[in-house]
């Protein structure tokens, strides 16, 4: 039995939802979709600046959960772009 998600501190919801390649209708394209978590993730350590342990520390989760979650999320992002596919940010439920 896996142990229990800790519930992680997010803090950035953003106001956009959807990117898609451009001239291609939704329809033809195939969803990313990243996390809130991935999302957050990205946001501190690519657009803040901070460090993995630093964002870690602030996400409440540990430096490794943080690699991670933030690998997960380059992960997709380069898939999206790569392969030409809609990227969906999920929303936080906690800002909704």
């Amino acid at each position: 039995m896996p142990r229990p998600k800790i519930k992680r501190r997010l803090f950035f919801s953003p106001d956009v939802y959807y990117f898609k390649p451009r001239g291609i209708p939704m329809r033809q394209l195939e969803e990313i979709i990243l996390l809130p978590d991935e999302v957050e993730a990205i946001k501190l350590h690519e657009v803040d600046g901070l460090d993995q342990t630093s964002a870690a520390k602030k996400m409440n989760v540990s430096q490794p959960t943080f690699a991670r979650i933030i690998d997960a999320a380059n992960k997709k992002i380069a898939e999206a772009i790569i392969k030409g596919k809609a990227i969906r940010i999920e929303k936080n439920k906690q800002h909704v």
